[in-house]
């Protein structure tokens, strides 16, 4: 069965505090959105990944974009952002939809809602209630509140997709959650063990909160890269994706682009997986001339695979010709598109080795990189 998960981010959360809306703000070294999103990436049963975000914040969707997500725009409220992104999913399968707030949502939470979902149409997480309830006014306590089957209620929450969209499309008004509208329609909802950690960002105190959660399960691996290539014959030189004018060209069984060939390497060493020329063996005739964005989208997807999200890369190029300060904004913007991250998580840079061996004589470029991968 196909399943999709619908990640609703179009919200303002004012109450969090800061300056900008609570999804797009860091806890753990990346925004929430981006653990949110990572952790349904890593998981091996979703297909398809679609993001609501609010009209003013369409132009970060480009790099998510990249990363094969499909993106809506947010519509008034949440029902409306819900109904936007269930437009873009299949006519069939299963779909789980999620608060962008939630970004510690565990593999076994996701787990536990799609195995319900093969013998209920729907399912969601809830907590069972084990502290007392009080009644309350003006802060004082005016009465208890009996806990017994009582549940927080928790997401994602997931549902046959041709049910929650009948029942979206025939519901009005605002609503707490999808839940609230399968209900309201009259279906039944199974529920699914929830998880304390699986905490919606709402205050500033939050952040911490989430912050030591995330790191608490984090699996963090650095990789190394080191590359380099002869000039040859040529009219220019290929570098991180960019093409620049030169008298020489680099020589090479692919396109010679010694900048993405070692980031590549990094990512590869980072996953313990080997290196460029065990994937793409320089005697294999079919990688003749090759652009070296195929390998860095294998080593992006090998991360993926296995669970690990990009979060950092950092290349440094060592020639003393052509120039690559010019060229270095353009190299990360095209690098971030391949690798699915925001440009600030890119860094392009170079030096010389003041005229010192092979690269001080001109005779080649060397490179070396750091790339940096999470697991969550």
């Amino acid at each position: 069965m196909t399943i999709c998960a619908l990640v609703v981010a179009a919200g303002r959360g004012t109450r969090a505090g800061g300056d900008l809306p609570k999804q797009w703000q860091r806890v753990a070294g990346r925004s929430v959105l981006a653990h949110t999103i990572a952790a349904f990436q890593a998981h091996p049963a979703v297909d398809t990944i679609a993001v609501v975000l609010h009209p003013d914040e369409m132009e970060k969707a480009a790099g998510f974009r990249d990363a094969g997500i499909l993106i809506a725009l947010g519509g008034s409220d949440r029902a409306a952002s819900v109904r936007a992104g269930l437009a873009l999913l299949p006519q069939s399968g299963k779909v789980l939809i999620h608060d962008a707030a939630r970004c510690c949502v565990s593999p076994q939470v996701i787990r536990d809602v799609i195995a319900a979902l093969q013998d209920h149409p729907a399912a969601a997480p809830g907590l069972p209630v084990t502290d007392a309830l009080w009644q309350g006014n003006a802060g004082h306590v005016t009465g208890m509140q009996d806990r017994e089957g009582l549940f927080a209620a928790q997401t994602p929450q997931g549902f046959d997709l041709p049910l929650i969209r009948t029942a979206h499309a025939a519901y009005d008004g605002p609503a707490a959650d999808d839940v609230a509208v399968a209900r309201a329609a009259g279906h039944a909802v199974a529920i699914t063990p929830g998880d304390a950690d699986n905490i919606k960002i709402t205050t500033p105190g939050d952040f911490a909160r989430a912050a030591r959660i995330l790191e608490g399960r984090m699996d963090i691996r650095t990789g190394n890269g080191f590359d380099v290539h002869a000039f040859g014959p040529g009219d220019h030189v290929t570098l991180c994706g960019v093409k620049i004018p030169h008298d020489q060209g680099l020589v090479g069984h692919s396109d010679a682009d010694v900048g993405m060939h070692t980031v590549t390497d990094a990512i590869y060493g980072a996953l313990a997986m080997g290196d460029i020329g065990q994937h793409f063996p320089p005697s294999d005739p079919q990688w003749k001339g090759a652009a070296s964005d195929i390998f860095l989208r294998h080593a992006a997807g090998l991360a993926a695979e296995s669970g690990f999200a990009i979060t950092h890369v950092d290349c440094t190029l060592i020639c003393e010709q052509p120039k690559i300060g010019p060229h270095a904004p353009e190299m990360r913007r095209v690098m971030a598109g391949l690798l699915g991250l925001e440009v600030d998580r890119v860094s392009v840079k170079a030096t010389t080795s003041e005229r010192l061996g092979f690269t001080g004589r001109g005779e080649g470029i060397a490179c070396m990189a750091t790339a940096t991968l999470v697991k969550s």
